[in-house]
């Protein structure tokens, strides 16, 4: 039962937010009493935060599954943009503005494990890009690395990119390829022209 709650509760929460979503609505969505959600955690707080980290354990497998296949670092990018994209909701809610704003606590537990899985990723993606040639030879991995997070999180800031400007799909995509412009070889830029164009068709 207690996996069930926590899958309707997620799907509920990154369709609508967090403070939107309450313990009835999803006992009723579930047909099922208050109670029971209650009999499996003890507020809505212990809730948001099993549906949190298990998305983001999900999130983590899936990108894991594709920087193993050892791709082009370049496509690997795009394949996990893309990856990302296809399980965000409808960001109207802007589930993860209102886990900032109303769970700071989860919040910042979340950021501190992204930053950890996406140095490791982002990392080793940079170091690949040296080795292939198809990035640049002179890079910070430690700053690119760096920089590319703290970009990652601003984007996400609502009072600077407000949703109705700024939708979540261009951000990702606009982001993605500032940040390899910055670092491409000549090799690299021929590579990344490919993909867009390839895209775009």
């Amino acid at each position: 039962m207690k996996e069930k709650i926590r899958d309707k509760a997620t799907d509920m929460f990154l369709n609508f937010g967090f403070k939107s979503i309450t313990m009835d609505d999803i006992a009723n969505a579930m047909g099922i009493s208050k109670k029971t959600i209650y009999s499996e955690y003890s507020n809505k707080t212990a809730l948001v935060e099993d549906c949190v980290m298990g998305k983001f354990c999900s999130m983590s497998d899936g990108i894991n599954d594709i920087t193993a296949q050892e791709k082009n670092p370049i496509e690997e990018l795009f394949e996990i943009k893309k990856y990302v994209l296809s399980h965000l909701k409808d960001e109207k809610s802007s589930p993860q503005y209102q886990l900032m704003k109303y769970y700071p606590r989860i919040y910042n537990k979340l950021k501190e494990m992204q930053y950890e899985m996406m140095q490791h990723c982002v990392t080793s993606n940079i170091e690949r890009g040296m080795e292939q040639g198809l990035y640049r030879p002179n890079l910070h991995v430690e700053f690119i690395s760096k920089i590319y997070f703290a970009g990652m999180n601003s984007i996400k800031d609502q009072t600077m990119f407000p949703i109705d400007r700024f939708p979540a799909i261009f951000l990702m995509e606009a982001y993605l390829e500032y940040h390899l412009r910055a670092i491409v070889s000549p090799d690299g830029r021929k590579k990344l022209n490919e993909i867009i164009n390839s895209n775009h068709q």
